[in-house]
């Protein structure tokens, strides 16, 4: 009688592929996890970068509103524009011109007239110096100005002349602020939060 021949101790073939099947059925859920991960974190990188610009950009524009300068003076104090600070407020062509005290550094200092409005695809802000009439300079391509936001599709505003009157797109008198401004943005395809501001009067 011959003895019998002990079995071979080694995988067989069909067992090596279906170990390699489950390996890249697992290595694949993984990458899959990982990507979705990554994507994951980059949107919210992105969403949070939002939220931080209109955080910024609304503080901003709300400081610059609330130290608009109204009547015929301030406490005494002549800003930097020879005693003549009076109310200026005006909305033309699409953007709103106001007098603010502004701190943009020591050339900056002082009581401006500022204009916000929507140039191209960017919301900028341009300023200078009250002429002596009080008016908005004529030619402000020539001075200064900062681009506050770019991408930006829409830009309306609308003001409350007081405070139970209704929304108007218009304003007449320059000599005179309105309560409420409202301020309406879309960029990159969404709308921002609208933006209310009180006018110190």
């Amino acid at each position: 009688m011959k003895p019998r021949k002990r079995a071979s101790s080694g995988f067989t073939l069909v067992e090596v592929m279906v170990a390699i099947s489950i390996l890249s059925l697992v290595m694949l859920a993984l990458v899959t996890g990982l990507r979705t991960l990554g994507n994951t974190q980059v949107a919210l990188e992105r969403k949070t970068e939002r939220v931080d610009e209109i955080r910024t950009l609304s503080g901003f524009l709300r400081d610059l509103m609330e130290a608009a300068v109204v009547g015929e003076s301030s406490g005494g104090l002549t800003l930097g524009t020879g005693g003549k600070d009076t109310t200026y407020f005006r909305l033309r062509d699409g953007g709103v011109e106001w007098k603010s005290t502004i701190l943009f550094g020591e050339a900056y200092g002082g009581s401006h007239i500022v204009r916000l409005a929507k140039e191209g695809d960017a919301l900028v802000l341009r300023w200078a110096e009250p002429t002596e009439s009080g008016d908005s300079p004529d030619l402000w391509n020539d001075g200064p100005y900062r681009v506050l936001l770019a991408e930006v599709e829409e830009f309306y505003v609308e003001f409350r002349p007081e405070f139970t009157d209704d929304w108007v797109d218009r304003w007449e008198q320059e000599n005179i602020a309105p309560a409420l401004t409202r301020m309406q943005i879309k960029s990159s395809g969404r709308f921002w939060p609208v933006l209310i501001m009180q006018v110190q009067r």
